[in-house]
C-alpha cells in the first residue's frame, strides 16, 4: 500500500505523465500566483511567523512550529498556533483540547501542537489568529497558510524536506509544487531545509538568487535506544514512510516488517487487529510515529490494545547552528515593529 497520497511521478524526473499534465499545471500555476500577488490579507496586533512549504506533503512544519513556539518562549513572548486543521472540519475557530479533542474532529497535526503552544484551528486564520489574542497570546505560528496568505505575516519560513525536496519541480498536477517555484520565492524571508540529502538543492540555489537565507536542522527522534537491536514492526500513515524506516534502521532497530498507510490515515480495528496478531505471531516489537500514535487515542477494542502495545517515536526539531530559531523570532519581531509603525 502506498505510504503518500502524493502520485509516484511527481518523485521523478519528469516523464510523459508530468508532460501531458503541463497544460493544467500551466493553468493551476497561473491561478496561484495571482492569488498570491492581489492578497490583502488582515493583520493582527502580534507578531505573525508563517512556516510553511513549497509543496503538497509534509515537510517537517509541525515539528518547526514546536520549535519556534519554544524559542519565542525564550523571548519572554506567549505564543500561539494558527491552523486550518487537517480536513477543515471546523469552520469557525476552535481552540484544540489535546485532552478531549480526537485527531479525526481536529487532525493529528494539531493535537500535536496543542501539547506545545495553544492551538486554534478554524477556516479563517485570521479569526483564529485573534482568539488567541485575546486568550493572552502575543506571538502567533502559522502553521502553513503561506500561499492563501490569508493572514498578513510578518516573517515567512519555508521548511524543505532534503531527502525529496520539490520532486520533479512542477506545479500540481504534474508536480508536487503548490505554485511556481520563483513566485514562492518571492515571497519568502528564509528557508529551512530539513535533514540531509541532496534534493533541495535547487531551492537552496533559487534562494540564494534572491538573498534569502538558508538554515539548515535536523530531527532527532526520542526513546529510541528502548527498541535498538530488537525485531519491530514498524507501521506508519505519514507523507514519507521511507524516512520514518531509515531513521529507525539508523538507530539499530531490525526492520523485521512494515506497514505503510496512506497520509493521516484513520486506523481500523481491521488495521489493529492484523498489526497486533503479526506482532505476537513473529515476536515483533511494534513502532509508529507520534504523528500516528495521537490518532489512536480515545479509542476502545482493538484500536485501545494497538496503542497499548505501540512503542512510539517522537521526535524534535534540532538547529544546526542555535541561534537560527533566535535569529527568526527576532526577524519576526523586528517586522512586526516596523509594520506597526508605518501603519
Amino acid at each position: 500500500m502506498a505510504g503518500s497520497e502524493a502520485p509516484p511521478f511527481w518523485y521523478r524526473p519528469p516523464g510523459l505523465q508530468a508532460r501531458l499534465l503541463w497544460p493544467a499545471s500551466f493553468v493551476y500555476g497561473g491561478i496561484a500566483r495571482r492569488r498570491m500577488d492581489r492578497a490583502d490579507p488582515p493583520a493582527v496586533d502580534a507578531p505573525v511567523l508563517c512556516i510553511g512549504n513549497l509543496t503538497v506533503g509534509g515537510t517537517g512544519k509541525t515539528p518547526t512550529a514546536i520549535a519556534l513556539a519554544r524559542a519565542a518562549e525564550r523571548h519572554r513572548y506567549r505564543p500561539g498556533i494558527v491552523s486550518r486543521g487537517y480536513g477543515g472540519g471546523h469552520i469557525r475557530p476552535h481552540r484544540v483540547d489535546p485532552e478531549t479533542d480526537t485527531a479525526r474532529s481536529v487532525g493529528d497535526e494539531a493535537l500535536l501542537l496543542a501539547r506545545a503552544a495553544p492551538t486554534v484551528i478554524g477556516a479563517n486564520r485570521a479569526r483564529n489568529a485573534q482568539m488567541l489574542i485575546d486568550a493572552g497570546c502575543d506571538f502567533i505560528i502559522m502553521d502553513d497558510g503561506f500561499q492563501s496568505r490569508s493572514l498578513r505575516t510578518d516573517h515567512a519560513l519555508i521548511t524543505l524536506d532534503a531527502r525529496r525536496g520539490i520532486g520533479n519541480g512542477r506545479v500540481i498536477p504534474a508536480g508536487p509544487l503548490r505554485a511556481p517555484l520563483r513566485d514562492q520565492m518571492r515571497l519568502a524571508d528564509a528557508v529551512l531545509r530539513i535533514g540531509t540529502g541532496e534534493a533541495g538543492d535547487q531551492v537552496v540555489r533559487a534562494a540564494a538568487r534572491a538573498g534569502k537565507p538558508v538554515m539548515q536542522a535536523h530531527l532527532q527522534p526520542a526513546n529510541v535506544r528502548a527498541i535498538s537491536g530488537r525485531q519491530v514492526l514498524a507501521y506508519c500513515g505519514i507523507g514519507d514512510p521511507g524516512k520514518f524506516y531509515e531513521t529507525l534502521h539508523h538507530y539499530g532497530c531490525m526492520l523485521a516488517a512494515t506497514r505503510s498507510f496512506g497520509d493521516h490515515h484513520m486506523f481500523t480495528e481491521a488495521d489493529a487487529r492484523a498489526l497486533v496478531g503479526k506482532a505476537e505471531a513473529e515476536g515483533l516489537e511494534l513502532v509508529t510515529t507520534e504523528k500516528d500514535f495521537v490518532r489512536l487515542s480515545h479509542n476502545e477494542g482493538p484500536l485501545a490494545t494497538l496503542r497499548e502495545r505501540t512503542h512510539v517515536l517522537p521526535v524534535s526539531l534540532v538547529f544546526e547552528t542555535r541561534a537560527d530559531a533566535e535569529h527568526i523570532i527576532a526577524a519576526t519581531e523586528r517586522r512586526y515593529h516596523r509594520r506597526r509603525i508605518g501603519g
